[in-house]
């Protein structure tokens, strides 16, 4: 069952800036964060990537007050030494997606939510976009 999950940055940017088509399958999976029925995790790198792209659309103070906002829902795992080395022996070819996946393995998470599945193909862990993960809980919950 799926429960603590690590929430990618382009998931959370699909929320924030109403993206389409992606915009309801993450507003679906924050109204569970919200609702307690799933504890969503990131890390401290996800918020520095959010400010950053979030300030090319929106002011520096709005978007410190959408990261506010969403750390309200969102707990931090650490992203240490150990997470860096395996980050850096892994075979992922993205390097920040292999700090997310191993920062996610660290925390005992039960899934890592993306819209960008095909770059964790060496990943033990679940990988789900926003949708996969709601269309989950939901037919956990009947």
């Amino acid at each position: 069952m799926i429960r603590r999950v690590f929430v990618d940055t382009d998931v959370i940017l699909d929320l924030l800036l109403a993206r389409q088509p992606f915009y309801p399958a993450a507003t679906e999976l924050f109204l569970l964060i919200q609702n307690e029925q799933v504890e969503a995790w990131s890390s401290p790198l996800v918020f520095s990537n959010l400010f950053y792209i979030l300030r090319k659309a929106l002011s520096a103070p709005e978007a410190i007050a959408a990261l506010r906002k969403l750390r309200l829902l969102v707990r931090l795992l650490s992203v240490d030494e150990r997470t860096t080395d395996l980050a850096l022996a892994s075979s992922f070819t993205d390097f920040e997606d292999a700090i997310q996946y191993y920062a996610a393995v660290s925390g005992n998470l039960d899934a890592l939510i993306t819209r960008n599945k095909q770059d964790f193909r060496a990943a033990k862990l679940p990988i789900l976009t926003a949708a996969e993960c709601v269309a989950s809980l939901q037919s956990d919950a009947h």
